[in-house]
């Protein structure tokens, strides 16, 4: 079964599907096609994150890891629910620079908003 295709700035989007382990929602989705982020990039932040800290949702933790140049830094952030064997993927976003070390994780404010909702 082939995998649904998004068209998005003339390249296509394979949307991830949820799995007995990892469950994406429909926020995830979006924000992986707004950052360009792919579904085995995210897998890899889980299982290998540079950083590890509380969520700002409750219940919640996000993980991150650097990406980009030296010249131009940038941190790929997963934010997630586990609950016994099963992760739901809440967000994911890119963050343009490097992100204070033990503070309030940088959230941009369109996903906030999304959160309160």
């Amino acid at each position: 079964m082939q995998k649904k295709k998004v068209q998005i700035r003339k390249y296509y989007f394979p949307e991830p599907k949820n799995t007995e382990r990892i469950f994406w929602t429909k926020h995830s989705k979006e924000k992986m096609r707004f950052y360009g982020l792919s579904e085995n990039k995210l897998k890899r932040l889980i299982l290998n994150p540079s950083r590890i800290e509380e969520g700002i949702a409750p219940k919640t933790i996000a993980i991150m890891q650097t990406a980009g140049t030296k010249k131009r830094p940038t941190e790929i952030w997963l934010m997630y629910q586990k609950s016994g064997k099963k992760i739901k993927i809440i967000t994911a976003w890119r963050y343009p620079t490097i992100s204070p070390k033990s503070k309030e994780i940088p959230i941009p404010r369109d996903i906030l908003t999304e959160l309160k909702l």
